[in-house]
């Protein structure tokens, strides 16, 4: 049963995602499209395909996320889609109706373009990410990777997605100097996001209190490729034994790792704090540090 809270908080959201989408279609129209910037993702193939084929980019970006919102419905539900399904609707709306209404402020110097564009879509990226939706596209294509690869890392198949459209895009567009560009657009977007969504921190500790421990751990381990420690304690009031689970995981990764402790149990005691430095596999290397 809804109340009154949950009904908020759900407006809420949606209204963010608007907000967010409208900041991401504005990046889009205004700043990288006008200047040949594709700045990967299904953003970038859309911006391409226009050039081939005169049809707006919001509209290609739509088609292009039919399919694949079609493939996440029967892989994933229509609860952990429909979100992400309003929010690509809504950037498809807005990056034509900017395009359309809003040419008197396109901005032409490329410097500004892939700054300014890198990180207005990344704001509107990190409040879509901050309301539970993602931009669609190869966000659930990573996602379907990672089921059947899960040794694959989500950062290394995001910039080999990435990389392969602004490729395709110099190639088509015959613009070298656009494609580098595209890239510097994506590095922008890339750090901008990381602020928007986690501030200054280098990655997130977490520790978990949960009946379900074994179903967490292993989900942790297989889908999110992270190491793992079992901490054993005991309750102070019920004298039982727990065993805790404790990880550290990249920034971009905590939220996923939340929700896979929040889908396995809702009622798990969970501790999230920051960890500026971290040393160890994956990380820094104490000796390369001090030298």
């Amino acid at each position: 049963m809804l109340t009154k809270e949950k009904i908020r908080k759900v407006i809420f959201d949606y209204v963010m995602i608007t907000v967010g989408a409208f900041l991401y279609g504005i990046g889009t129209a205004l700043f990288s499209d006008p200047n040949n910037l594709a700045p990967g993702g299904f953003t970038g193939v859309a911006i391409v395909l226009n050039r081939i084929v005169n049809l707006e980019v919001g509209t290609w970006f739509m088609i292009l996320n039919i399919p694949v919102l079609i493939i996440g419905l029967w892989k994933f539900g229509l609860k952990f889609l429909i979100s992400t399904i309003y929010a690509t609707g809504m950037i498809s709306v807005f990056t034509n109706l900017c395009a359309r209404y809003m040419s008197a402020f396109v901005v032409h110097d490329m410097v500004l373009a892939f700054t300014f564009g890198g990180l207005i879509a990344a704001l509107g990226m990190g409040i879509l990410f901050k309301a539970g939706a993602t931009s669609g596209g190869s966000d659930i294509i990573i996602k379907l990777i990672r089921i059947k690869y899960p040794h694959f890392k989500t950062g290394g198949i995001l910039f080999a997605t990435d990389l392969i459209v602004i490729v395709f895009a110099g190639l088509v567009m015959q613009d070298v100097s656009a494609a580098l560009y595209s890239m510097l657009t994506v590095f922008i977007n890339g750090v901008a996001l990381d602020f928007v969504l986690y501030g200054t921190d280098e990655a997130k500790l977490l520790y978990i209190i949960s009946d379900r421990n074994e179903p967490i751990t292993k989900r942790l381990l297989k889908e999110l490729d992270v190491g793992v420690t079992h901490v054993y304690g005991q309750g102070a009031y019920s004298r039982r034994d727990k065993k805790v689970i404790m990880c550290v995981v990249k920034k971009r990764v905590s939220p996923l790792a939340q929700e896979i402790v929040k889908e396995e149990d809702p009622n798990a005691f969970m501790i999230i704090t920051s960890a500026t430095e971290i040393f160890g596999e994956g990380y820094k290397s104490y000796f390369e540090e001090k030298i």
